[in-house]
Parts: C-alpha cells; structure tokens; sequence
C-alpha cells in the first residue's frame, strides 16, 4: 500500500523506539508467507483485526455502517427495477421507434455520466439552490438520537417509532443518493429487459399468438412471463452491483454507510479495514451469484 501502516498508527512525529515497536508487534518484520498464514488464522478465527481509525473491532464497525448501506441500495434497486423494467418493455415492443431511441439515449447518458459528478450537481441545485433535500447524513443533525435503533434502518425505525418529522427528514436526506443509484440500475436493467424481451418477441409461439387474434398487450405479457427468471437473477446480480458502487456516492453525500467507511480506511492507509472490506465485496458477489443460480434453478424447470 502506498501509506506506511506503522505511520498510520503511530504519526509522523514518533520516534524510531516507538516506529520499531510497532513495527515489531504488527508482525512486519517477519517473512511475507509468515504475515499471511498469521492473517488467514485469524480470520478462521473471526478475528479481522482492530481498525486504526476507529479503535474498534473491524467487524464491529462494519455491523454498524452496512445497515446504512443496505437500506441506500434496497431503494436504489426498487427504483431502478420500477423504471428500468418498464422502460426495457416499452423498448422492446416499439423497437426502432421513438419510444426506443428514447429510452436508449437515457440508458446510455445515466450509465455514462459518473455518480459523484451527478451528486455533485444535485446538491449544487436541489439542496443549495432549491432547498428541497438534505445535504448530507442519514438525518439533520437536531435529529440525530431521537428514533431508538431497532432494524438499522433509518426509515424503519422512525415509522416503528412514529416520529414522522425524523422520517420526513430521513426521506429528504436519502431520496437523492438513492435516485442516483438508482439512475444507473435504471439503465441496466432497461438494456437487459430489452434485450430478453427482443429475444422472445421473436419467438414463433409469440407469431401464433398474434395469428390467433390475441391483443397486443396480451401478447407483451406472455412475452414478459418467460423472461422473468432471467430478469430475477440480473436483479439479484445488480443489486450486488448497488452495494458495491456505492463508495462515491456514499462519499459525496456523507453517507454513514459500509461506502464511506471503506474510503476513509483506505485514505488512512488501515490495512484491516481495506482487506476486510475487499473480503465482504468479493463475500457478497459470490453469495448473490449463488443465489441467482438457484433461484434459475427453482423458477425455471427447464433447467432440471
């Protein structure tokens, strides 16, 4: 890593004593299969470290920002899949018309643009020249405390609570990381649902059924019905997508969340923090990856 971790711990102004100490006690003066087979023990047995930044237990830290993370992207994913799915439908059905350049033109203009640049603008005109969101945190800072933490959700715990002026704030606070977010699931999910949608709508069982007589929207439905199973395992995948590409988004808005806590860990150079984070990325992927295999499994008998 480009940052000294034994600097990262002890600062700059330490003595050469002190350096060494640390040094010694971090295992860095010992051979590098050495330093490994003693990280890959400690990890079998839980044990990932304590965090330069925090002081805590890595682990520890990570239960309490992911929750944040989690509810950010589950919105993003509701809003991607209620716009991009549609979207890819009306893509498909009129392909070639207006109606599909259009929904092209944006799929290809949000997955382009990046996250960061597009917060930034967004807090630019909605927060500091509008006034209708807020700039950054989960809630504004008067807020912060009054809702006990029961789900780890924000949103949640403030209707468990019934305090609807903390969950009117809440919603300020994450209606627009989450629409960014959620812009680029929208422009996934489109492209993919398009081309699934294409495929069928090609189909000879789709031409019998516009022989027979039967409406246009019928036949868009049935088309739909066999393109669910793959549409489900995309969603899944994407949604690994929306927890991972959150890091910028989380940084430019403030967001307390696994994203923001990943970026100052590797500001700060803390290894723990970085190779633990890595570990629950590459965890979280193989898992969705599992799931969406087997769901393709359950959902479609054809694969049995």
């Amino acid at each position: 890593m480009p940052v000294d971790p034994v600097i990262a711990i002890v600062g700059e102004q330490a003595d050469q004593q002190t350096y060494d100490k640390v040094y010694r006690e971090l295992g860095l003066d010992q051979p590098l299969y050495a330093q490994f087979g003693r990280y890959v023990a400690s990890l079998a047995q839980g044990d990932f470290g304590t965090a330069i930044t925090t002081g805590h237990p890595v682990i520890q830290d990570i239960a309490r920002v992911f929750p944040a993370t989690v509810e950010l992207a589950t919105l993003a994913l509701i809003g991607g899949v209620l716009l991009g799915v549609p979207m890819g439908v009306i893509a498909a059905v009129r392909r070639n018309g207006w109606a599909d350049h259009v929904v092209r033109f944006f799929g290809l203009v949000f997955h382009s643009v990046p996250n960061f640049w597009m917060g930034l603008m967004v807090l630019v005109v909605f927060y500091a020249g509008l006034g209708w969101i807020g700039s950054s945190g989960r809630v504004s800072l008067h807020n912060m405390g009054l809702v006990p933490e029961v789900t780890g959700s924000i949103l949640i715990d403030a209707t468990l609570a019934k305090d609807w002026d903390v969950l009117v704030d809440a919603l300020r606070h994450i209606v627009a990381p989450a629409l960014i977010l959620a812009t680029g699931a929208m422009a996934y999910l489109s492209r993919m649902t398009r081309s699934f949608m294409l495929d069928q709508l090609g189909q000879e069982y789709v031409t019998a059924a516009r022989i027979k007589g039967l409406s246009e929207w019928r036949v868009t439905l049935h088309a739909f019905k066999n393109v669910g199973v793959q549409l489900l395992t995309v969603i899944v995948l994407a949604y690994g997508g929306l927890l991972d590409g959150a890091v910028l988004t989380e940084t430019v808005f403030a967001w307390p969340g696994f994203g923001q806590y990943l970026t100052a860990g590797l500001m700060a150079g803390d290894m723990n923090v970085v190779l633990t984070g890595t570990l629950l990325v590459g965890l979280i992927f193989v898992t969705l990856n599992l799931v969406s295999d087997v769901l393709y499994r359950v959902l479609d008998p054809r694969t049995r």
